[in-house]
């Protein structure tokens, strides 16, 4: 049976990973076989994206088409396999074609999902993004969207770019930020040209992450993209960072460890010599 996480409970778990010293993992999870698998292998949370259909398509993450009816068609598919982990949908508040934020929102609960992310976001592309806030489709409705949930007591997560960003979220109510770092380097489709190094990834999330804290000590800090590929950049943020408690993995986990799997598996095959 279908299990609905209030945002109580979401908090209480991940709250829980924090006192036991263990990081907090959201896993990007695009298919039953990846939600499934992730969930055995002590994810915090599922996060489901429209754009990880491109991911396992062997193409650069992307955006193909309409993305909030995409992600809402792929929760009956997660939600079958995944039993005890709160499975997060990636909403874009920005689609021109549903302007009602609120019933945008209900859908995505009614549909499944226990909390929200705001992707894809108009975040990430600079000029894209002024000319969307020009005309009242910008970042303005990604926070007006976590307002809306939170009123309704729905967990939510943000990504974030900048310390502002990071401001008007936690303001608006958000449980849980990740601070993006550019997307993520890596594997046969990865980013080659990566926005942060790994030391100026650690100073972009330092500040974000003071912003954060300075306005809500109990909002949850996590890490996102970039250079950020391995369990051993984690390691390297969290020995930097102490507030920054775990982190979210889409290409870096349903993509990436997919690729190096298959590759090394067929080779392996393809070595075994026949009489």
């Amino acid at each position: 049976m279908r299990k609905i996480f209030s945002r109580r409970e979401i908090l209480e778990r991940l709250n829980k990973s924090i006192e036991e010293g263990k990081p907090i993992i959201g896993t990007g999870a695009s298919a039953g076989i990846i939600a499934k698998c992730a969930e055995k292998g002590g994810a915090d949370l599922i996060i489901v994206y429209g754009t990880g259909k491109s991911r396992l398509m062997g193409l650069p993450t992307t955006r193909l088409g309409d993305s909030n009816t995409i992600t809402l068609g792929m929760v009956d598919e997660i939600l079958n396999v995944v039993k005890n982990t709160p499975v997060i949908g990636g909403i874009e508040a920005t689609d021109p074609t549903t302007m009602d934020l609120d019933l945008l929102v209900d859908r995505f609960i009614q549909a499944g999902y226990s909390g929200l992310i705001n992707f894809p976001t108009v975040g990430m592309y600079t000029s894209y993004r002024e000319k969307r806030e020009a005309v009242g489709l910008g970042f303005a409705r990604e926070v007006e969207m976590v307002k809306i949930a939170r009123n309704k007591e729905i967990f939510t997560m943000a990504y974030v770019f900048n310390p502002e960003d990071t401001k008007e979220m936690v303001e608006a109510g958000i449980n849980c930020i990740c601070p993006h770092v550019g997307p993520t380097k890596g594997g046969l489709v990865g980013y080659d040209k990566v926005v942060y190094t790994l030391n100026e990834a650690v100073k972009a999330i330092q500040k974000m992450s003071d912003v954060a804290k300075s306005i809500n000590p109990d909002v949850i800090v996590l890490s996102h993209g970039g250079p950020i590929e391995t369990p051993e950049e984690t390691k390297y943020i969290y020995e930097k960072l102490d507030d920054v408690v775990g982190y979210v993995g889409a290409s870096s986990i349903e993509r990436i460890p997919v690729e190096k799997a298959i590759i090394d598996i067929v080779s392996k095959f393809k070595s075994i010599p026949i009489r």
